[in-house]
């Protein structure tokens, strides 16, 4: 077992996923020779060879749009998009193609395909780098949306997804890209797409999150049982399509109050889509409304004061203190 960086984890479960499938491709702009922008794919292609690990035009449609037809003609594809914010160049194929194909066939062809790409805020990018675009994909029927936290899990859902024979967006929370490293077996884990993970337990409030924002609930939740004695559920989503409706209502049945928090905007946000199945599922239980901490309504800003956009630990803290505090 290996200490590694999520970088480093992604990269080994590429290679052993490319090992394990010879009809495994991965596409994308300078992840050959280069690999990558962010070196996830660092190797790979010297390691599999120019047919299996491809660099392509700067053409977001047109890598999409590939890797769809190799995903129907029998490939697994895995292509990467080198910022979230790019997609929206690859937007038509996505929502058109990626996402519609197995139903507008009516089940005759699978797009077993996986589209990475980093995502989210907190390190100093300029336009169109640090957008959290997840929302847009988890309300497209046909998508599979997985977030990974962490080193570990992101290994062991980038192996799952790769397996799917669903098409998946995999967003990767490029802020911890190589913030810190945890331990990983040297042996191939898979992570059930769709779980959610109860990181840590409590009895006063319920915090849900996902992404790199995870390990700031995670310290907010430690200050607030090492301050105030308020002990909380942390819950990782690890996939925003499909949503862990069962794990949530679980645990918000437990604590009776909750708090949401998540990078990307606040209107028609992945926050307001638990809001509603909390309220469905647990409103006899709650002990105070549910409250959410997002990003603005707002482009996200230049690298001056995006630290204004993102929710900080202690903004978690004074938040979960009023939700217990209510009346």
């Amino acid at each position: 077992m290996s200490k590694l960086t999520m970088v480093e984890a992604l990269n080994l479960a590429l290679a052993q996923e490319m090992d394990r499938d010879a009809n495994i491709v991965l596409m994308g702009e300078d992840i050959g020779v280069n690999g990558g922008v962010f070196r996830v794919t660092k190797d790979l292609q010297s390691q599999f060879g120019e047919n299996r690990v491809l660099d392509t035009p700067l053409a977001e449609c047109g890598i999409v749009g590939t890797a769809v037809g190799m995903a129907v003609y029998g490939l697994r594809p895995v292509v990467e998009i080198q910022f979230s914010g790019f997609t929206m160049q690859a937007f038509d194929q996505i929502e058109q193609n990626m996402a519609r194909l197995h139903n507008r066939t009516q089940g005759k062809y699978t797009v077993p395909m996986v589209l990475r790409t980093p995502y989210g805020g907190n390190i100093r990018a300029v336009e169109h780098h640090s957008e959290s675009r997840e929302a847009y994909w988890a309300h497209t029927p046909g998508l599979h949306v997985v977030i990974p936290s962490g080193p570990r899990n992101a290994r062991a859902l980038l192996a799952a997804a790769i397996r799917s024979d669903e098409p998946v967006i995999f967003y990767e929370p490029k802020a911890i890209y190589r913030a810190f490293r945890e331990e990983v077996p040297d042996s191939p884990e898979l992570l059930e797409i769709g779980k959610a993970n109860l990181v840590q337990e409590g009895s006063d409030i319920t915090i849900i999150s996902y992404g790199a924002i995870l390990r700031t609930c995670i310290e907010a939740a430690q200050d607030l049982q090492e301050d105030h004695n308020l002990s909380a559920d942390v819950i990782d989503l690890l996939s925003v399509s499909p949503i862990d409706t069962e794990t949530i209502a679980n645990s918000v049945q437990k604590t009776g109050r909750c708090l949401i928090v998540n990078e990307g905007q606040r209107t028609c946000g992945i926050a307001a889509e638990l809001i509603a199945r909390i309220n469905e599922t647990c409103f006899e239980y709650l002990e105070a409304p549910i409250k959410r901490l997002t990003g603005f309504d707002t482009v996200f800003p230049y690298f001056q004061v995006e630290e204004h956009f993102l929710p900080e630990c202690e903004e978690i803290v004074s938040t979960v203190k009023s939700i217990v505090a209510w009346e």
